[in-house]
């Protein structure tokens, strides 16, 4: 959830700390810091409580401190308050080992308490500074070196972490360990970078190495050698990050998730184009058969926040093309219920980092109990990406606001292929029907740009919606899967309460809650479901709501309920979602614009929720 950076070269290091940093500011945001380490020696350490601003004012954007070897951190913080103090990096009592840390370290008070017997203090309420004083007494006692320190230190830490660490006595090299938080190293021309996302070091170099789980590396400048918890040299495969470096910029756009927005046309396309060759749905590169799904008898959709509203969009879309029962779990419940999984059934994890940490507990479990399973992720590379037994990757490139868009748009796009090669593997659509299906989600691109045109309309109603203290969704089948995702969206960047309940169950306690002015948007693209859906909004427009409707062209008998109505094209029913979600995209971009909120980075988020 934090954000690390580090460098070793020939160039200043600082600037290029603290220009990484700033691509990762959406992981991390109530203190930052950096530390510099000099050819002597000697190190500077610069940190700041608040947004990365503040740092960088502080060192004129890095030029006032020295030194081509350094470390950087974002904090996003879980044990201590956000401050200065408690910004990482953090050092051992005399400065010889230094380091920053994400994750979360469960028996840091243990530790910490052992450590305190040993003469050492503490100045942070972090269990980072734990750490740090853990691998400075191995490092001190047996005198072996960082790496030895480094992996006594892993052996008795328990919970998530991803280490950057600094020796004093080894100028010039980074140190870096990781169990269960991402880190990737990337090398280009006699320089080392490594960072806790891509988008740090995109513009440097798009060649990386992923370290794997409880392993230890060695940066130096140009060089990287790797070690596995036994202190055993190891090789590694360098990868190439197909991401264009522009794609982490703004480009003029005000905000990341405005320019996410309008990026969804291009990676849907590119999606669909990943594995539909001449016509035809192709998953060889995914490597699940036709064989492998005639086989599976369960599947259940794992997954976290917007990837789990998307879970729920697809569960349609399967029990209505095929005969397969679905399951929809959120990760964080998956993971410790005790629960018996149908021998035959497929665990679907769906990700956008690939790094999730209780989706990627949730595969594991699943994989322990000798479950398939298959991951929906966006990043190459990622965790859930090496560990599932299959891997669906969704092309939206970097995602930088923390309020997810195109990713979710190419995860429903992979729902849905992967329904309609189920049906066709499993002899439930015809090929016919199959081609007739895929000529329409070719054209789901755009209809999503025609969608985009009507964003002044919206614009003007969530102008007015900036004073709203409540807010509720309301669909039926699909719609109330994409109810779930437009009630996340306007919560999370506008602060307004908001909650999505299926149309149906409004008469079970919710509508208790409906007076005058409260907003209720109704989503109905179902047509099947349309006027069971009018009725609800009927019902609590009686009761005082202000009502907006969102439907397909066609319906205008609509605009005779609602007092403002958002139309989408005309697609296949099963579909709908990726064009009805892009108007509550808009919707909850507006509000929170309005109201002069910070919308790529709202207040106690993370991008990736890499610690549970």
């Amino acid at each position: 959830m934090c954000g690390i950076v580090g460098f070793t070269g020939v160039s200043q290091a600082a600037p290029i700390l603290l220009d990484g940093l700033s691509k990762l500011e959406y992981r991390g945001y109530d203190s930052a810091g950096i530390a510099v380490l000099a050819e002597n020696g000697e190190t500077e350490v610069v940190k700041a409580k608040g947004k990365l601003i503040v740092l960088k004012n502080m060192t004129d954007n890095g030029n006032a401190v020295g030194g081509s070897c350094g470390i950087g951190h974002t904090r996003w913080a879980t044990h201590g308050e956000p401050s200065t103090l408690n910004a990482h990096p953090h050092s051992s009592d005399d400065s010889d080992v230094i380091a920053v840390h994400n994750g979360i370290i469960e028996n840091y008070q243990e530790l910490r308490e052992k450590l305190l017997k040993r003469g050492y203090e503490f100045k942070s309420q972090t269990d980072t500074e734990v750490a740090v004083k853990l691998i400075d007494y191995y490092y001190k006692k047996y005198n072996l070196g960082p790496v030895d320190s480094i992996c006594r230190a892993m052996v008795r830490i328990r919970g998530s972490y991803a280490l950057c660490v600094m020796f004093k006595d080894f100028p010039g090299e980074i140190y870096t360990a990781r169990k269960d938080s991402p880190m990737i190293i990337g090398i280009s021309n006699g320089e080392t970078y490594v960072a806790s996302d891509v988008p740090a070091i995109l513009k440097y170099t798009r060649n990386v190495y992923y370290i794997g789980n409880m392993e230890i590396a060695r940066l130096e400048k140009g060089k990287v050698t790797f070690f596995n918890i036994d202190r055993e040299e190891i090789q590694k495969d360098i990868v190439e990050i197909k991401w264009d470096a522009a794609a982490a910029e703004k480009g003029g756009y005000e905000h990341f998730m405005l320019k996410e927005i309008y990026e969804q046309p291009k990676v849907v396309r590119d999606t669909i184009n990943s594995v539909v060759k001449n016509g035809k749905i192709d998953f060889s590169e995914i490597g699940l058969t036709d064989e492998e799904m005639q086989k599976i008898s369960q599947i259940y959709i794992v997954a976290c926040g917007s990837a789990y509203h998307v879970g729920m969009a697809v569960q349609y879309v399967i029990e209505d093309l095929t005969t397969l029962p679905v399951r929809v779990e959120l990760a964080s419940e998956f993971r410790y219920r005790k629960m018996t999984l149908a021998k035959d059934s497929l665990v679907i994890i769906i990700s956008q980092s690939g790094e999730t940490a209780d989706s990627l507990a949730a595969l594991r479990e699943a994989k322990e109990k000798g479950i398939k399973t298959l991951g929906i992720v966006n990043v190459v590379g990622s965790s859930i990406a090496r560990e599932a037994d299959n891997v669906f990757y969704t092309l939206a490139g970097p995602e930088i606001s923390v309020a997810t868009t195109k990713a979710y748009s190419t995860q429903l796009i992979a729902g849905y292929l992967l329904a309609m090669q189920f049906a066709v593997a499993r002899g439930e659509m015809s090929e016919e029907k199959c081609t007739e299906m895929l000529n329409e989600l070719n054209t789901i691109p755009d209809k999503i740009e025609k969608v985009l045109e009507d964003k002044e309309r919206i614009q003007w109603f969530a102008n007015k919606l900036a004073g709203s203290k409540d807010a509720f969704f309301i669909g039926r089948g699909i719609d109330y899967a994409i109810s779930l995702e437009g009630s996340l969206k306007m919560k999370e960047i506008s602060y307004i309460h908001s909650e999505a309940y299926a149309a149906g169950e409004l008469k079970h306690g919710p509508i208790s809650l409906i007076e005058d002015g409260i907003l209720v948007i109704g989503v109905l693209t179902q047509q099947d479901l349309y006027e069971k859906t009018v009725s609800n909004m009927v019902e609590v427009k009686s009761r005082g709501a202000s009502l907006m409707g969102l439907t397909t062209y066609g319906n205008y008998s609509m605009e005779d309920t609602a007092d403002f109505t958002v139309y989408i094209p005309h697609t296949n029913p099963h579909f709908a979602g990726s064009l009805s979600v892009i108007p509550l995209q808009l919707l909850g971009y507006y509000v929170s614009v309005a109201k002069g909120y910070d919308v790529d980075k709202p207040r106690n988020l993370a991008k990736s929720v890499t610690v549970e």
